[in-house]
Protein backbone atom coordinates (compact mmCIF):
# COMPACT_ATOMS: atom_id res chain seq x y z
CA UNK A 1 0.00 0.00 0.00
CA UNK A 2 1.16 3.19 -1.12
CA UNK A 3 2.14 5.95 1.74
CA UNK A 4 0.34 9.17 1.71
CA UNK A 5 2.77 11.93 0.66
CA UNK A 6 1.63 14.52 4.15
CA UNK A 7 -0.88 17.63 3.37
CA UNK A 8 -2.31 19.27 6.01
CA UNK A 9 -5.87 19.66 3.73
CA UNK A 10 -5.74 16.49 1.96
CA UNK A 11 -5.00 12.81 3.62
CA UNK A 12 -3.81 14.43 6.94
CA UNK A 13 -6.96 16.04 7.66
CA UNK A 14 -7.75 12.71 9.56
CA UNK A 15 -4.70 13.30 11.93
CA UNK A 16 -6.27 16.74 12.53
CA UNK A 17 -9.66 15.34 13.09
CA UNK A 18 -8.61 12.65 15.77
CA UNK A 19 -6.03 14.70 17.94
CA UNK A 20 -7.25 17.77 17.91
CA UNK A 21 -9.51 17.40 20.73
CA UNK A 22 -6.60 15.82 22.53
CA UNK A 23 -4.73 19.11 21.44
CA UNK A 24 -7.33 20.86 23.54
CA UNK A 25 -7.52 19.00 26.43
CA UNK A 26 -3.79 19.56 26.73
CA UNK A 27 -4.40 23.22 26.60
CA UNK A 28 -6.63 23.08 29.73
CA UNK A 29 -3.85 21.94 31.84
CA UNK A 30 -2.49 25.54 31.54
CA UNK A 31 -5.72 27.34 32.52
CA UNK A 32 -6.42 27.90 36.27
CA UNK A 33 -9.42 26.08 37.54
CA UNK A 34 -11.39 28.89 38.36
CA UNK A 35 -11.28 30.79 35.05
CA UNK A 36 -14.80 29.26 33.97
CA UNK A 37 -14.82 31.29 30.99
CA UNK A 38 -12.01 30.61 29.48
CA UNK A 39 -12.35 26.39 29.86
CA UNK A 40 -15.80 27.31 28.11
CA UNK A 41 -14.19 29.23 25.14
CA UNK A 42 -11.17 26.03 24.64
CA UNK A 43 -13.67 23.79 24.86
CA UNK A 44 -15.93 25.03 22.34
CA UNK A 45 -13.26 26.15 20.42
CA UNK A 46 -11.34 22.96 19.52
CA UNK A 47 -15.08 20.84 19.67
CA UNK A 48 -16.34 23.52 17.50
CA UNK A 49 -12.95 23.38 15.46
CA UNK A 50 -13.00 19.28 15.26
CA UNK A 51 -16.64 19.89 13.66
CA UNK A 52 -15.45 21.84 11.14
CA UNK A 53 -13.10 19.45 9.86
CA UNK A 54 -15.51 16.68 10.27
CA UNK A 55 -17.81 18.81 7.68
CA UNK A 56 -14.50 19.24 5.58
CA UNK A 57 -13.93 15.42 5.30
CA UNK A 58 -17.17 14.93 4.46
CA UNK A 59 -16.75 18.03 1.31
CA UNK A 60 -13.79 15.75 0.53
CA UNK A 61 -14.69 12.63 0.46
CA UNK A 62 -15.93 10.91 -2.56
CA UNK A 63 -19.10 8.75 -2.31
CA UNK A 64 -18.34 7.29 -5.51
CA UNK A 65 -15.63 5.17 -5.20
CA UNK A 66 -16.53 1.44 -4.54
CA UNK A 67 -14.60 -1.15 -2.18
CA UNK A 68 -11.46 -0.50 -0.62
CA UNK A 69 -10.99 2.57 -2.77
CA UNK A 70 -13.58 4.56 -0.93
CA UNK A 71 -11.03 4.47 1.81
CA UNK A 72 -8.74 6.24 -0.49
CA UNK A 73 -10.30 9.54 -1.05
CA UNK A 74 -9.03 10.60 2.93
CA UNK A 75 -5.96 8.44 3.99
CA UNK A 76 -2.86 8.74 6.46
CA UNK A 77 -0.78 5.46 5.98
CA UNK A 78 2.63 5.89 7.82
CA UNK A 79 4.98 3.05 9.38
CA UNK A 80 4.19 3.00 13.29
CA UNK A 81 5.88 -0.30 14.53
CA UNK A 82 7.86 -1.34 11.41
CA UNK A 83 9.08 -4.29 13.06
CA UNK A 84 5.67 -5.93 13.93
CA UNK A 85 4.06 -4.76 10.88
CA UNK A 86 1.90 -2.23 12.78
CA UNK A 87 1.04 0.68 10.83
CA UNK A 88 -0.30 4.41 11.33
CA UNK A 89 -3.11 3.66 9.18
CA UNK A 90 -6.53 6.06 9.17
CA UNK A 91 -9.19 6.36 6.38
CA UNK A 92 -12.74 6.86 6.02
CA UNK A 93 -15.86 5.30 4.21
CA UNK A 94 -19.49 6.31 4.08
CA UNK A 95 -20.17 4.25 7.13
CA UNK A 96 -17.39 5.65 8.99
CA UNK A 97 -17.40 9.30 8.09
CA UNK A 98 -21.21 8.98 8.98
CA UNK A 99 -20.59 8.21 12.39
CA UNK A 100 -17.79 10.59 12.26
CA UNK A 101 -20.20 13.58 12.27
CA UNK A 102 -22.78 12.55 14.64
CA UNK A 103 -19.51 12.04 16.99
CA UNK A 104 -18.58 15.44 16.28
CA UNK A 105 -21.53 17.17 16.19
CA UNK A 106 -22.59 15.60 19.75
CA UNK A 107 -19.31 16.15 21.63
CA UNK A 108 -20.08 19.92 20.84
CA UNK A 109 -23.87 19.72 21.51
CA UNK A 110 -22.88 18.28 25.10
CA UNK A 111 -20.01 20.63 25.90
CA UNK A 112 -22.39 23.64 24.76
CA UNK A 113 -24.80 22.46 27.31
CA UNK A 114 -22.16 22.07 30.22
CA UNK A 115 -21.88 25.71 29.80
CA UNK A 116 -25.14 26.88 31.04
CA UNK A 117 -25.41 24.29 33.78
CA UNK A 118 -23.04 24.42 37.03
CA UNK A 119 -20.42 21.40 37.30
CA UNK A 120 -18.06 21.11 39.94
CA UNK A 121 -14.49 20.79 38.72
CA UNK A 122 -15.16 22.05 35.09
CA UNK A 123 -12.33 21.92 33.66
CA UNK A 124 -11.56 18.44 34.26
CA UNK A 125 -15.08 17.47 32.56
CA UNK A 126 -14.24 19.46 29.64
CA UNK A 127 -11.11 18.00 29.46
CA UNK A 128 -12.58 14.48 29.73
CA UNK A 129 -15.06 14.41 26.65
CA UNK A 130 -12.51 16.31 24.58
CA UNK A 131 -9.98 13.08 25.11
CA UNK A 132 -12.92 11.22 24.95
CA UNK A 133 -13.41 12.57 21.60
CA UNK A 134 -10.32 12.08 20.14
CA UNK A 135 -10.53 8.02 21.34
CA UNK A 136 -13.82 8.00 19.59
CA UNK A 137 -13.14 9.34 15.96
CA UNK A 138 -9.65 7.17 16.52
CA UNK A 139 -11.87 4.21 16.65
CA UNK A 140 -14.14 5.03 13.87
CA UNK A 141 -11.17 5.65 11.18
CA UNK A 142 -8.39 3.30 12.12
CA UNK A 143 -7.69 0.34 10.04
CA UNK A 144 -4.71 -0.80 11.77
CA UNK A 145 -6.30 -3.14 14.14
CA UNK A 146 -3.70 -2.27 16.75
CA UNK A 147 -4.31 1.05 16.03
CA UNK A 148 -7.85 0.73 16.34
CA UNK A 149 -7.56 -1.21 19.49
CA UNK A 150 -5.60 1.27 21.09
CA UNK A 151 -8.51 3.79 20.86
CA UNK A 152 -10.72 1.57 21.55
CA UNK A 153 -9.25 0.96 24.66
CA UNK A 154 -8.34 4.89 24.88
CA UNK A 155 -12.48 5.65 25.25
CA UNK A 156 -12.42 3.72 28.55
CA UNK A 157 -10.77 5.83 30.31
CA UNK A 158 -12.10 9.18 30.13
CA UNK A 159 -15.88 7.62 30.54
CA UNK A 160 -14.55 5.65 33.61
CA UNK A 161 -13.82 9.14 34.92
CA UNK A 162 -16.95 11.23 33.85
CA UNK A 163 -18.76 8.33 35.42
CA UNK A 164 -16.84 8.55 38.04
CA UNK A 165 -16.25 12.20 39.37
CA UNK A 166 -19.40 13.77 38.04
CA UNK A 167 -21.87 10.44 38.63
CA UNK A 168 -24.80 9.46 40.84
CA UNK A 169 -24.48 8.21 44.16
CA UNK A 170 -23.75 4.79 43.42
CA UNK A 171 -20.78 5.92 40.57
CA UNK A 172 -18.49 3.68 41.56
CA UNK A 173 -20.44 0.78 41.22
CA UNK A 174 -21.82 1.81 37.72
CA UNK A 175 -18.21 2.64 36.39
CA UNK A 176 -16.95 -0.53 37.65
CA UNK A 177 -19.65 -2.53 35.82
CA UNK A 178 -19.16 -0.52 32.64
CA UNK A 179 -14.93 -0.60 32.27
CA UNK A 180 -15.17 -5.07 33.54
CA UNK A 181 -17.85 -5.62 31.60
CA UNK A 182 -15.81 -3.43 28.39
CA UNK A 183 -12.77 -4.52 29.18
CA UNK A 184 -13.37 -8.72 29.30
CA UNK A 185 -14.66 -7.86 25.94
CA UNK A 186 -11.94 -5.54 24.62
CA UNK A 187 -9.40 -8.40 25.79
CA UNK A 188 -10.88 -11.34 23.92
CA UNK A 189 -10.71 -8.98 20.99
CA UNK A 190 -7.40 -8.24 21.48
CA UNK A 191 -6.39 -12.08 21.30
CA UNK A 192 -7.88 -12.70 18.31
CA UNK A 193 -6.48 -9.98 16.41
CA UNK A 194 -3.26 -11.11 17.30
CA UNK A 195 -3.91 -15.12 16.59
CA UNK A 196 -5.78 -13.44 13.14
CA UNK A 197 -2.48 -11.99 12.43
CA UNK A 198 -0.37 -14.82 13.07
CA UNK A 199 -2.84 -16.40 10.24
CA UNK A 200 -2.38 -14.14 7.70
CA UNK A 201 1.03 -14.14 8.00
CA UNK A 202 1.90 -17.89 7.69
CA UNK A 203 -0.85 -17.87 4.57
CA UNK A 204 0.72 -14.72 2.83
CA UNK A 205 3.88 -14.48 4.52
CA UNK A 206 2.95 -10.59 5.22
CA UNK A 207 3.34 -9.25 8.94
CA UNK A 208 0.50 -6.74 8.80
CA UNK A 209 -2.64 -5.77 10.86
CA UNK A 210 -4.34 -3.76 8.02
CA UNK A 211 -7.87 -4.29 7.77
CA UNK A 212 -7.65 -3.30 3.75
CA UNK A 213 -4.62 -6.58 3.71
CA UNK A 214 -6.49 -9.20 5.89
CA UNK A 215 -10.54 -8.97 3.66
CA UNK A 216 -9.15 -9.56 0.90
CA UNK A 217 -7.21 -12.42 2.35
CA UNK A 218 -9.77 -13.84 4.70
CA UNK A 219 -12.20 -13.71 1.66
CA UNK A 220 -9.83 -15.61 -1.06
CA UNK A 221 -9.30 -18.85 1.35
CA UNK A 222 -5.49 -17.51 1.69
CA UNK A 223 -6.19 -18.00 5.75
CA UNK A 224 -7.50 -21.38 5.31
CA UNK A 225 -9.70 -21.13 8.53
CA UNK A 226 -11.46 -24.27 9.81
CA UNK A 227 -15.07 -23.69 10.88
CA UNK A 228 -14.19 -24.36 14.32
CA UNK A 229 -11.29 -21.39 13.98
CA UNK A 230 -13.90 -19.36 12.38
CA UNK A 231 -16.29 -19.61 14.82
CA UNK A 232 -14.03 -18.60 17.86
CA UNK A 233 -12.35 -15.45 16.33
CA UNK A 234 -15.49 -14.50 15.22
CA UNK A 235 -17.02 -14.85 18.52
CA UNK A 236 -14.14 -13.12 19.88
CA UNK A 237 -14.91 -10.02 18.29
CA UNK A 238 -18.22 -10.22 18.17
CA UNK A 239 -18.33 -10.59 22.04
CA UNK A 240 -17.04 -7.14 22.21
CA UNK A 241 -18.78 -5.66 20.13
CA UNK A 242 -21.82 -6.88 21.23
CA UNK A 243 -21.44 -6.01 24.84
CA UNK A 244 -20.44 -2.81 23.61
CA UNK A 245 -24.31 -2.28 21.73
CA UNK A 246 -25.12 -3.67 24.30
CA UNK A 247 -26.90 -7.15 23.53
CA UNK A 248 -29.29 -8.80 25.43
CA UNK A 249 -28.48 -10.72 27.81
CA UNK A 250 -24.92 -8.43 28.01
CA UNK A 251 -26.82 -5.14 28.61
CA UNK A 252 -27.28 -5.34 32.35
CA UNK A 253 -24.06 -2.79 32.95
CA UNK A 254 -26.26 0.02 30.68
CA UNK A 255 -29.10 1.17 32.96
CA UNK A 256 -26.32 1.40 35.92
CA UNK A 257 -23.83 3.34 33.87
CA UNK A 258 -26.57 6.11 32.26
CA UNK A 259 -28.75 6.26 35.46
CA UNK A 260 -25.32 7.25 37.18
CA UNK A 261 -23.37 9.06 35.05
CA UNK A 262 -23.79 13.10 34.63
CA UNK A 263 -25.98 14.31 31.47
CA UNK A 264 -23.21 14.62 29.01
CA UNK A 265 -21.75 10.90 29.98
CA UNK A 266 -25.43 9.64 29.17
CA UNK A 267 -25.69 11.74 26.25
CA UNK A 268 -22.23 10.51 24.66
CA UNK A 269 -22.76 6.97 26.17
CA UNK A 270 -26.18 6.35 24.23
CA UNK A 271 -25.25 9.02 20.87
CA UNK A 272 -22.01 7.35 20.09
CA UNK A 273 -20.40 4.24 22.41
CA UNK A 274 -23.32 2.17 21.93
CA UNK A 275 -22.88 3.06 18.52
CA UNK A 276 -19.08 1.79 18.40
CA UNK A 277 -20.77 -1.50 18.80
CA UNK A 278 -22.85 -2.15 16.01
CA UNK A 279 -19.69 -0.41 13.45
CA UNK A 280 -17.50 -3.17 15.00
CA UNK A 281 -19.49 -5.59 13.66
CA UNK A 282 -20.20 -4.06 10.44
CA UNK A 283 -16.62 -3.10 9.93
CA UNK A 284 -14.83 -6.14 11.25
CA UNK A 285 -16.77 -9.30 12.31
CA UNK A 286 -19.00 -9.53 9.55
CA UNK A 287 -16.24 -9.16 6.36
CA UNK A 288 -13.31 -11.08 7.92
CA UNK A 289 -15.79 -14.14 9.19
CA UNK A 290 -18.48 -14.54 6.93
CA UNK A 291 -19.43 -18.28 7.26
CA UNK A 292 -19.43 -17.92 10.94
CA UNK A 293 -21.81 -15.12 10.47
CA UNK A 294 -23.85 -16.86 8.34
CA UNK A 295 -23.71 -19.96 10.56
CA UNK A 296 -24.51 -17.81 13.70
CA UNK A 297 -27.17 -15.34 12.20
CA UNK A 298 -30.20 -17.01 13.54
CA UNK A 299 -28.88 -17.58 17.04
CA UNK A 300 -28.22 -13.51 17.08
CA UNK A 301 -31.45 -12.64 15.12
CA UNK A 302 -33.33 -14.41 18.36
CA UNK A 303 -31.30 -12.59 20.50
CA UNK A 304 -32.04 -9.18 19.46
CA UNK A 305 -35.96 -10.31 18.81
CA UNK A 306 -35.47 -11.25 22.57
CA UNK A 307 -33.75 -7.81 23.59
CA UNK A 308 -36.04 -5.44 21.28
CA UNK A 309 -39.24 -6.57 23.38
CA UNK A 310 -37.46 -7.12 26.52
CA UNK A 311 -35.98 -3.80 26.25
CA UNK A 312 -39.36 -2.33 25.53
CA UNK A 313 -41.28 -4.09 28.02
CA UNK A 314 -38.99 -3.00 30.89
CA UNK A 315 -38.81 0.40 29.80
CA UNK A 316 -42.56 0.40 30.08
CA UNK A 317 -42.30 -0.41 33.81
CA UNK A 318 -39.83 2.12 34.50
CA UNK A 319 -40.39 5.06 37.11
CA UNK A 320 -37.04 7.13 36.46
CA UNK A 321 -37.20 9.14 33.34
CA UNK A 322 -33.36 8.11 32.63
CA UNK A 323 -34.01 4.74 33.54
CA UNK A 324 -36.53 4.34 30.65
CA UNK A 325 -34.66 6.06 28.12
CA UNK A 326 -31.96 3.37 29.05
CA UNK A 327 -33.57 0.82 28.79
CA UNK A 328 -35.51 2.07 25.56
CA UNK A 329 -31.56 2.03 23.93
CA UNK A 330 -31.47 -1.71 24.65
CA UNK A 331 -34.74 -2.24 22.45
CA UNK A 332 -34.11 0.55 19.93
CA UNK A 333 -30.27 -1.06 18.95
CA UNK A 334 -31.27 -4.43 19.45
CA UNK A 335 -33.33 -4.15 16.20
CA UNK A 336 -30.35 -2.22 14.69
CA UNK A 337 -28.24 -5.59 15.35
CA UNK A 338 -31.17 -7.30 14.10
CA UNK A 339 -31.08 -4.90 10.67
CA UNK A 340 -26.72 -5.94 10.43
CA UNK A 341 -27.30 -9.91 10.52
CA UNK A 342 -30.69 -9.62 7.85
CA UNK A 343 -27.45 -9.16 5.67
CA UNK A 344 -28.84 -7.34 2.46
CA UNK A 345 -28.71 -3.71 1.65
CA UNK A 346 -32.01 -2.91 2.79
CA UNK A 347 -32.11 -3.60 6.16
CA UNK A 348 -27.67 -2.72 6.38
CA UNK A 349 -28.82 0.74 5.25
CA UNK A 350 -31.63 1.29 7.63
CA UNK A 351 -29.31 -0.03 10.49
CA UNK A 352 -26.93 2.72 9.70
CA UNK A 353 -29.73 5.21 9.49
CA UNK A 354 -31.22 3.96 12.70
CA UNK A 355 -27.36 4.09 14.12
CA UNK A 356 -27.19 8.11 13.38
CA UNK A 357 -30.67 8.83 14.25
CA UNK A 358 -30.80 6.63 17.75
CA UNK A 359 -27.62 9.03 18.64
CA UNK A 360 -29.68 11.87 17.48
CA UNK A 361 -33.18 11.17 19.54
CA UNK A 362 -31.69 9.80 22.48
CA UNK A 363 -28.75 12.11 22.85
CA UNK A 364 -31.81 14.75 22.78
CA UNK A 365 -34.13 12.31 25.40
CA UNK A 366 -31.23 12.58 27.73
CA UNK A 367 -29.94 16.12 27.37
CA UNK A 368 -33.27 17.32 28.02
CA UNK A 369 -33.68 15.31 30.92
CA UNK A 370 -31.08 16.36 31.84
CA UNK A 371 -32.34 19.80 32.19
CA UNK A 372 -35.06 18.88 34.16
CA UNK A 373 -32.66 17.25 36.93
CA UNK A 374 -30.58 20.17 36.45
CA UNK A 375 -33.77 22.42 37.85
CA UNK A 376 -35.58 19.71 40.17
CA UNK A 377 -33.04 17.21 41.14
CA UNK A 378 -35.26 14.22 40.54
CA UNK A 379 -35.95 11.91 37.72
CA UNK A 380 -39.16 10.41 38.80
CA UNK A 381 -41.95 11.06 36.92
CA UNK A 382 -43.87 11.41 39.63
CA UNK A 383 -42.13 14.13 41.09
CA UNK A 384 -43.41 16.16 38.00
CA UNK A 385 -46.57 16.48 35.92
CA UNK A 386 -47.93 19.66 34.16
CA UNK A 387 -44.69 21.31 33.49
CA UNK A 388 -45.59 22.15 29.77
CA UNK A 389 -47.30 25.73 31.14
CA UNK A 390 -43.57 26.24 32.78
CA UNK A 391 -41.21 24.81 30.39
CA UNK A 392 -42.46 25.35 26.61
CA UNK A 393 -39.55 25.53 25.08
CA UNK A 394 -38.21 22.21 26.85
CA UNK A 395 -41.63 20.04 26.25
CA UNK A 396 -41.40 21.11 22.45
CA UNK A 397 -38.25 19.53 22.04
CA UNK A 398 -38.84 16.93 24.05
CA UNK A 399 -41.91 16.14 22.08
CA UNK A 400 -40.33 16.22 18.90
CA UNK A 401 -37.33 13.92 20.54
CA UNK A 402 -40.01 11.44 21.30
CA UNK A 403 -41.63 11.16 18.37
CA UNK A 404 -38.69 10.79 16.21
CA UNK A 405 -37.88 8.17 18.75
CA UNK A 406 -40.67 6.10 18.41
CA UNK A 407 -40.64 6.62 14.14
CA UNK A 408 -43.42 9.69 13.51
CA UNK A 409 -43.08 9.47 9.75
CA UNK A 410 -41.46 13.44 8.99
CA UNK A 411 -38.76 12.38 11.30
CA UNK A 412 -35.49 10.65 11.76
CA UNK A 413 -36.63 7.34 13.17
CA UNK A 414 -39.31 6.27 11.06
CA UNK A 415 -36.60 6.21 8.10
CA UNK A 416 -34.33 3.78 9.76
CA UNK A 417 -37.15 1.57 11.42
CA UNK A 418 -38.77 1.48 7.98
CA UNK A 419 -35.72 0.52 5.88
CA UNK A 420 -35.14 -2.33 8.67
CA UNK A 421 -38.31 -3.91 8.89
CA UNK A 422 -38.65 -4.05 5.46
CA UNK A 423 -35.36 -5.56 4.67
CA UNK A 424 -35.94 -8.11 7.67
CA UNK A 425 -39.09 -8.74 5.74
CA UNK A 426 -37.14 -10.44 2.92
CA UNK A 427 -35.49 -12.84 5.42
CA UNK A 428 -38.42 -13.72 8.09
CA UNK A 429 -42.05 -12.54 8.44
CA UNK A 430 -41.74 -13.86 12.33
CA UNK A 431 -38.59 -11.96 12.66
CA UNK A 432 -40.32 -8.73 11.15
CA UNK A 433 -43.81 -9.42 13.19
CA UNK A 434 -41.80 -9.68 16.31
CA UNK A 435 -39.56 -6.46 15.86
CA UNK A 436 -42.67 -4.70 14.95
CA UNK A 437 -43.98 -5.40 18.56
CA UNK A 438 -41.42 -3.96 19.91
CA UNK A 439 -41.54 -0.65 18.16
CA UNK A 440 -45.51 -0.55 18.98
CA UNK A 441 -44.28 -0.96 23.02
CA UNK A 442 -42.03 2.37 22.40
CA UNK A 443 -44.59 4.39 21.22
CA UNK A 444 -46.55 3.20 24.33
CA UNK A 445 -43.93 3.91 26.78
CA UNK A 446 -42.24 7.29 25.56
CA UNK A 447 -45.43 8.57 24.77
CA UNK A 448 -46.56 7.54 28.50
CA UNK A 449 -43.34 9.44 29.48
CA UNK A 450 -44.08 12.86 27.90
CA UNK A 451 -48.07 12.65 28.78
CA UNK A 452 -47.02 12.43 32.89
CA UNK A 453 -44.24 14.24 32.89
CA UNK A 454 -45.51 17.86 30.51
CA UNK A 455 -49.26 17.42 31.03
CA UNK A 456 -50.53 15.40 33.90
CA UNK A 457 -51.63 16.16 37.27
CA UNK A 458 -49.83 19.61 38.45
CA UNK A 459 -49.65 18.39 42.14
CA UNK A 460 -46.32 19.41 43.20
CA UNK A 461 -45.52 22.75 44.05
CA UNK A 462 -42.30 22.84 43.86
CA UNK A 463 -42.62 22.47 40.04
CA UNK A 464 -44.71 26.25 40.12
CA UNK A 465 -41.12 27.74 39.91
CA UNK A 466 -39.45 25.29 36.92
CA UNK A 467 -36.94 27.79 34.81
CA UNK A 468 -37.23 27.00 30.97
CA UNK A 469 -33.78 26.19 28.86
CA UNK A 470 -31.04 28.71 28.92
CA UNK A 471 -29.40 30.11 25.85
CA UNK A 472 -26.52 26.93 26.30
CA UNK A 473 -28.75 24.57 26.81
CA UNK A 474 -30.96 25.88 23.58
CA UNK A 475 -27.36 26.05 21.36
CA UNK A 476 -26.62 22.86 22.92
CA UNK A 477 -29.95 21.13 21.91
CA UNK A 478 -31.22 22.72 18.75
CA UNK A 479 -28.97 21.63 16.28
CA UNK A 480 -29.65 17.91 17.04
CA UNK A 481 -33.22 19.22 16.43
CA UNK A 482 -32.83 20.23 12.95
CA UNK A 483 -31.15 17.05 11.94
CA UNK A 484 -33.58 14.42 13.67
CA UNK A 485 -36.35 16.89 11.45
CA UNK A 486 -33.71 16.95 8.53
CA UNK A 487 -33.13 13.25 8.30
CA UNK A 488 -36.93 12.98 8.34
CA UNK A 489 -37.69 14.47 5.45
CA UNK A 490 -35.13 14.40 3.55
CA UNK A 491 -32.73 11.56 4.19
CA UNK A 492 -31.48 11.03 0.85
CA UNK A 493 -28.11 13.05 1.52
CA UNK A 494 -26.92 10.17 4.52
CA UNK A 495 -28.49 7.30 2.44
CA UNK A 496 -26.34 8.23 -0.45
CA UNK A 497 -23.60 8.48 1.53
CA UNK A 498 -23.78 5.16 3.11
CA UNK A 499 -24.94 3.37 -0.26
CA UNK A 500 -21.66 1.99 -1.55
CA UNK A 501 -20.07 0.80 1.95
CA UNK A 502 -23.09 -1.08 2.37
CA UNK A 503 -23.31 -2.72 -0.58
CA UNK A 504 -20.06 -3.37 -0.22
CA UNK A 505 -19.90 -4.79 3.25
CA UNK A 506 -23.10 -6.92 2.12
CA UNK A 507 -21.33 -8.67 -0.81
CA UNK A 508 -18.67 -9.51 1.34
CA UNK A 509 -20.47 -10.81 4.25
CA UNK A 510 -22.75 -13.18 2.07
CA UNK A 511 -19.61 -14.45 0.44
CA UNK A 512 -19.63 -18.21 1.49
CA UNK A 513 -16.14 -19.87 0.97
CA UNK A 514 -16.95 -23.23 2.63
CA UNK A 515 -19.63 -25.34 1.32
Amino acid sequence: MPTTPFSPLGADLLSTLVFLPAVGALVLLFVPDGARKTIQGIGLLFSGATFAVSVLALLRFNPDLVGSEAFRSLMVDRPWIPRFGIRYLLAVDGLSLSLVLLTTLLTLSVLLVACGQKIDRFKGYVAAFLVLETGMLGSLVALDMILFYVFWEVMLIPMYFIIGIWGGKRRIYATMKFVLFTLAGSLLMFVAILFAANVNAQATGIQTFSLLDWVPAALGGAWGLTPRSEALLFWAFALAFLVKVPLWPLHTWLPDAHVEAPTGGSVILAGVLLKLGTYGLLRFALPLFPNATARYTPFIAVLALIGIVYGAWVAAAQKDMKKLVAYSSVSHLALVVLGIFAVNATAVSGAVVQMVGHGLTTGLLFMLVGVLYDRRHTREMADYGGVASQVPVTTTLFLIATLGSIGLPGLNGFVGEFLILGGVFKVSVLWCAVAATGMVLSAIYLLTLVQKVFWGPSTVAANRGLTDMNGWELAGALPLIAFVVILGVYPAPLLNLVKNSVESIVQVARVRMLP
